[in-house]
């Protein structure tokens, strides 16, 4: 799928996503009726910018949102507003492809979710969009590969954990310059947090967010970061959300702290939290809330090459176990019933040669006790024991399955085991647990290793740790997969440093991971 020698692609990377000129917007693409039906707008109505998702072989998701006082409900009129929007083969838009009117709704934040169809497999493409006579910035896509293409590559780059407060998203300008066919993003694209005066920058509002208006606030600053908004505009991405999307820990429609939430407040909490990602988030209509409900979990195709699996382990999660008892629990369960049947026909069925599955948290196990006995890291999937080690079990029989995961703001990357209980049973797969954009700051190394180096040995199915910022990126071939872990020097300025950390390696057919 990667097209990196492309001139087309590498002239886009040195322009960003910058705003067509006087004269590019002197093109109106459509009627002046269609025009003259949105009216006069306030000024800087695309400060979010632009992003599109989920790539299909002959389709992606293209989205914006209007939002000219973007911290402050959006500043936009009460009012339905047609948005004109065109994707074409080329940058300078001379070969239009496809173009049409989508009405960004008040009741969805004034939010754009434009799913077109009819593109050709394989293929980059350019879009834009136009309100009120404002032209947005240009974003570039790619669709998937036809499904029963067996060659080429895709490079895939890994991402989660960026708190605002922590540090700057300096690792996405490093993402923007590798050019990834596709952006996997794992969970907690926000923190809920309340705003601190010591950090490095500071949360928008007085206290964590609790209502819609608050969620769309603070999905505004996030994007308002411009390496970010760069990347967005580069190429599509795949989302999920994880814990700090809402509340910190939550499980179902349990919060982290049911003594100060009461069951009514949270479910509100779960309904404004779920509308606002939707709204800032380049999905399909699937995953329209219903209330305190989203659909998340689904799979998307990449030829022949990779079936990608993405995971739900928030919403259907039994609530998190306090002890080994409880992880241990033959009917604790992190997806479901149905998601989980749904995740076990995917893989079972798949035709290709990669079996990826997106998950929020970690699935490997972590021994944090040093010696004799086992003390794990509940909120993962050892605080759910069983139905991880059965789907261990079933992953001997599928083929290739690597895991990529977030969450716990470390580079992690381990070998799954059929049995973590014991060191002898067999690898049936690899887990890359990619470290945070930003959380955690600029973490003490020395500090880092003095802590965790010593559970190494009660971990041997760990191949890499690390506390770098970074993101992990992967060059997919049919043969085997190359990652390679990208760190910053820091992230407390808006500048850094980037560099490999490590190069790691996956052989089809030969389970686990190897340095390259």
């Amino acid at each position: 799928m990667t097209g990196i020698s492309s001139p087309d692609r590498r002239r886009f990377l040195t322009t960003g996503a910058a705003v067509l000129g006087a004269a590019a917007s002197a093109q109106l693409w459509l009627p002046g009726t269609a025009r003259a039906a949105a009216g006069s707008l306030p000024d800087g109505v695309f400060a979010l910018g632009v992003a599109s998702g989920d790539p299909l072989p002959d389709g992606v998701v293209l989205w914006t949102r209007l939002a000219p006082d973007p911290l402050d409900g959006g500043g936009m009129p009460d009012d339905v507003v047609p948005v004109e929007w065109e994707i074409a083969e080329d940058e300078r838009f001379r070969k239009p492809v496809r173009r049409g009117v989508a009405q960004a709704r008040p009741e969805y934040g004034h939010s754009v979710h434009v799913d077109v169809r009819g593109l050709r497999p394989g293929r980059t493409y350019w879009y834009r969009f136009r309100a009120g006579g404002v032209l947005s910035p240009a974003g570039r896509t790619r669709t998937a590969p036809h499904p029963h293409s067996r060659g080429g590559s895709l490079r895939v780059a890994l991402a989660s954990c960026q708190n605002w407060q922590h540090g700057y998203f300096t690792p996405y300008a490093d993402m923007l310059a590798q050019d990834p066919d596709v952006v996997l993003f794992v969970g907690d694209y926000i923190y809920e947090s309340t705003p601190s005066s010591t950090g490095v920058r500071r949360h928008e509002g007085t206290g964590e967010p609790y209502t819609l208006t608050q969620y769309r606030n603070r999905y505004a600053q996030y994007r308002s970061d411009p390496d970010l908004a760069a990347v967005h505009a580069n190429a599509p991405w795949v989302v999920t959300f994880d814990d700090h999307e809402v509340d910190n820990d939550f499980a179902g429609e349990i919060p982290q702290d049911p003594g100060k939430q009461s069951h009514d407040a949270f479910v509100a909490r779960l309904t404004a939290a779920y509308q606002a990602y939707y709204e800032h988030m380049p999905v399909r209509a699937t995953a329209v809330p219903d209330g305190p409900h989203i659909r998340m979990h689904r799979r998307l195709e990449f030829g022949r090459l990779a079936r990608l699996h993405v995971l739900d382990s928030r919403q259907f999660r039994s609530d998190q176990a306090t002890g080994q008892a409880g992880a241990q629990d033959p009917s604790a369960t992190m997806l479901g019933a149905a998601q989980k049947q749904w995740l076990l026909d995917g893989l079972h069925g798949s035709p290709a040669r990669w079996n990826l599955i997106a998950s929020q948290i970690m699935m490997a196990e972590t021994d944090l006790q040093i010696g004799e006995g086992k003390l794990w890291y509940y909120d993962a999937w050892d605080g759910y024991q069983a139905e991880r080690n059965a789907l261990m079990r079933e992953f001997a029989d599928v083929r290739n399955p690597v895991v990529l995961s977030g969450d716990r703001h470390l580079t992690m990357v381990s070998d799954l085991k059929e049995d973590f209980a014991d060191p002898e049973s067999d690898v049936v797969g690899a887990e890359f647990v990619g470290t945070s954009v930003s959380s955690n700051g600029d973490q003490d190394q020395a500090a880092f290793h003095a802590t965790w180096d010593p559970r190494m040995p009660d971990n041997p199915h760990w191949k890499l740790i690390d506390a770098h910022r970074g993101y992990h990126l992967f060059d997919i071939r049919h043969d085997g997969i190359d990652a390679r872990v990208r760190v910053v020097d820091t992230v407390v300025r808006p500048r850094a440093t980037p560099s490999t950390l490590a190069r790691l390696r996956v052989e089809s057919g030969r389970p686990g991971v190897v340095p390259a």
